[in-house]
């Protein structure tokens, strides 16, 4: 890969040096939006390219290989381009003979396959073939697995029954273009790869765009598809009539990189012309890419997709008129004329098996393509086709909420593809487990072609059973793997530690609090990885709390208490959470983040269908965790939150305190959503261990409306009113991480103008944090 960046700064700094450009804003996103597509499974790899007059980006992504080993993905890879043989090669072949008044789009088909007869097939016309609109069947039936051959197929190809008149309807089907490559071969006097090699491929330098024959060859620089056979098919078309054919057909068996995409594109957006060399005149592009199938039917060109149910790439920004194609391997070539903008998304996601899907984020890149070019207005672009009313909307399902699957839960579920290959060091606790329970630790140490090197323990430790003494290195008694300690003489992975692993995998439990020390070990591995130059993927999980965002930002000195300048309420999963602090402290590690799927991972917990595990042995319940960002705040001062009680962090009290008169002040408040009960209790641990305390008991009676930032301010104010000597309300700084709303609560300010102090940074963290969602907010 490192031969390569030269190559890669040149094509970057196109974008700047010339009079086109794209935001990087923009292509940041673009670069986001793969990745996490990689990090998801939908495709192993990816190579993305967009140009614009002489402004060009490209990138690689991910994996060009996973089985039998890993391959990073590098950008001059070769592809399987699958259906854009339709185009860049097939149509491109008809087009030249037509302008060498060899063919005529209006003729039948019999008039060049006189064979193609019987059952109502003599009408149709190579214009049908071309638009889709022939009315045949969408591929050859298999037939057994006796026939091979290009014979064969005609055969077979000539014998299809005609389910629709010709004209009537839209079929996309491969058998038109496997009958219009018979053509050429007949009209053409050549093999179809020997005439596009020789009219297309060569006059436009696409020196890395062939058919491929089945003998074996070079094929190190070749993307491969699905495992067949028990080997990965590399070099070899994916599509099994086009191997039946022996590798070349009108429907499949091109092979192409980025590169020579992009000089295609170019030559169609100059009007058929490239340095020079013209391939096309300019009225055959336009034929291609100008609506040529009949009205009422979806709108495609010559071979050219422009309106139908397959034009999801133009995105919802691109406007009607611009033009392209997919291909099943997960490829795709996208023109707009208008902005002249080119778009290429090539991506072996059926690799190694048939599970990668890239649909939705092919329409997400063309969306985000035409959203990262800065000077063009398209809300008015004169010659762009309107909206089809005779085709019907396409309806977008938005599934409801249900039972959420952890990042875990959708990892076990593709197999463990992700992290094939991979040797890992698993930062976890007794929290990592699937829906049934099942730790992390022995999902990973049994998957198939991973292998788990080392564990790294939190606070709490490894099976969560300590509280807040240090924990040092041991052993895992289950796997016997080293279980190297997070919270002892060390907080970060050592260079030693983190030798033999590749990738580290976060997968922990949060509860959505600020000071909840995890988030911290997190961002120290984070870094640690950066550093070390290791993958980290975050196994994403629910935030227990929602997405509620509550102040104050923190504005002290981070710690370990105070990992990164968020509030003390996020609202955000952890896998969010590494996306923002990796990006805002420029660590540069390279993230992916298994995402949650089913329902929305910002609910309450016991909304998610997920089961509960003490994430520390102090935080029992959902009702704790939501109490816990109001009540922990005091936990460092004199007074007891609970701790050693049945019910942690709904308990507050101290032996000084009166419990009916603390009760009855912080009733008077009238705090949405909690009330306060007077009550006494013994602590067995932590503070005033084996005293009596007399304080409140919280019950929440309203989650929704309850704010435990509210809740914390109250209690402190209150306490500090009525007990300043014995509080030690300076305590309270390290957690509540900002020393202007620590002195209003030493003031007493009421709770109105105490919000205006406490909340005045979350305007501008909301908006820090959008580029790293994962998930819709409610």
């Amino acid at each position: 890969m490192s031969g390569l960046l030269p190559i890669f700064l040149l094509i970057c700094l196109a974008c700047t040096l010339h009079g086109a450009s794209f935001s990087p804003a923009g292509l940041a996103k673009i670069d986001d939006t793969i990745s996490q597509a990689v990090t998801d499974a939908r495709t192993p790899g990816a190579v993305f390219r967009m140009e614009r007059e002489d402004a060009v980006y490209q990138k690689a992504y991910g994996d060009r290989a996973i089985v039998p080993q890993r391959e990073p993905m590098t950008g001059d890879t070769i592809f399987d381009a699958a259906s854009l043989t339709k185009v860049v090669a097939t149509t491109s072949a008809v087009m030249k003979l037509v302008e060498a008044g060899k063919l005529d789009v209006e003729a039948p088909v019999s008039r060049y396959l006189p064979e193609f007869r019987g059952n109502g097939k003599e009408t149709i016309t190579l214009r049908q073939l071309l638009t889709h609109t022939s009315g045949l069947r969408a591929g050859l039936p298999p037939q057994g697995e006796e026939w091979h051959g290009k014979e064969q197929a005609l055969k077979i190809a000539c014998a299809e029954p005609l389910p629709v008149k010709p004209g009537t309807a839209y079929r996309y089907s491969d058998i038109n273009f496997i009958l219009l490559a018979f053509i050429v071969e007949r009209i053409g006097e050549s093999t179809l790869d020997a005439f596009c090699a020789r009219e297309i491929f060569q006059p436009l330098k696409m020196r890395d765009t062939s058919f491929r024959s089945l003998e074996p060859g070079d094929v190190s620089r070749i993307a491969p598809t699905t495992v067949t056979g028990g080997n990965p098919l590399r070099g070899v078309v994916h599509d099994p009539t086009a191997r039946r054919m022996g590798g070349v057909a009108g429907h499949a068996g091109l092979f192409t990189t980025a590169a020579d995409l992009g000089r295609f594109a170019r030559m169609m957006v100059n009007g058929g012309e490239l340095d020079g060399v013209r391939v096309f005149k300019a009225e055959t592009v336009a034929a291609m890419t100008t609506v040529q199938s009949p009205p009422g039917l979806p709108r495609r060109g010559f071979g050219c997709d422009i309106d139908s149910p397959y034009a999801g790439p133009r995105g919802d920004v691109f406007p009607i008129g611009s033009y392209g194609h997919t291909g099943w391997t997960g490829t795709r070539l996208w023109i707009d004329p208008f902005s002249k903008t080119a778009t290429i998304f090539l991506s072996n996601r059926n690799h190694p098996n048939e599970e990668g899907n890239v649909i939705a984020l092919q329409r997400e890149l063309g969306t985000l393509a035409a959203k990262a070019i800065e000077d063009f207005d398209f809300a008015r672009v004169q010659g762009a086709l309107p909206p089809d009313p005779s085709q019907p909307a396409i309806v977008r399902r938005v599934k409801k909420d249900g039972p959420v699957l952890n990042g875990i839960d959708v990892l076990k579920r593709d197999n463990f593809r992700q992290l094939r290959g991979r040797k890992i060091g698993l930062i976890t606790n007794h929290t990592g487990i699937d829906r049934e329970r099942n730790p992390t630790i022995d999902l990973l140490h049994a998957a198939p072609e991973v292998k788990l090197v080392a564990l790294f323990a939190p606070e709490h430790g490894i099976r969560g059973e300590l509280d807040h003494e240090k924990i040092g290195d041991t052993v895992d008694e289950k796997t016997g793997l080293p279980v190297y300690s997070l919270y002892g003489e060390r907080r970060t992975p050592t260079a030693e530690q983190l030798q033999g692993i590749d990738t580290l995998v976060f997968d922990i439990q949060d509860i959505g609090c600020r000071f909840y020390t995890y988030i911290s070990t997190m961002a120290n591995c984070l870094e640690a990885a950066g550093k070390a130059k290791l993958r980290f993927i975050v196994l994403d999980r629910v935030n227990p709390i929602g997405a509620t965002v509550e102040g104050p930002l923190l504005t002290a000195e981070r710690s370990f208490v105070a990992a990164h300048e968020i509030p003390l309420r996020h609202g955000m999963t952890v896998g969010e959470l590494a996306r923002l602090i990796n990006a805002e402290r420029k660590f540069g590690t390279d993230l992916g983040v298994i995402r949650c799927e089913g329902g929305s991972p910002l609910r309450w917990f016991d909304e998610t269908g997920m089961p509960w595990r003490d994430p520390s042995p102090n935080m029992r319940s959902v009702t704790a965790a939501t109490l816990y960002p109001g009540v922990g705040l005091l936990e460092f001062c004199k007074v007891s939150v609970g701790r050693g009680t049945g019910t942690p962090f709904e308990l507050l009290g101290a032996p000084y305190i009166d419990d009916l008169k603390l009760a009855a002040e912080l009733n008077k408040a009238g705090l949405k959503g909690v009330r306060f009960v007077p009550v006494r209790f013994t602590p067995t641990a932590s503070v005033f261990k084996d005293e009596e305390c007399r304080g409140v008991r919280l019950l929440l009676t309203d989650r929704e409306t309850f704010r435990a930032a509210d809740l914390g301010m109250l209690l402190a104010t209150t306490l500090q009113r009525m007990h300043p000597d014995q509080l030690e309300l300076g305590k309270m700084a390290k957690l509540l991480g900002d020393a202007e709303t620590l002195e209003a609560v030493r003031r007493g300010d009421p709770l109105e103008q105490l919000r205006e102090t406490r909340d005045r940074g979350l305007p501008l963290f909301l908006k820090r944090r959008e580029p790293h969602f994962l998930y819709q907010r409610p």
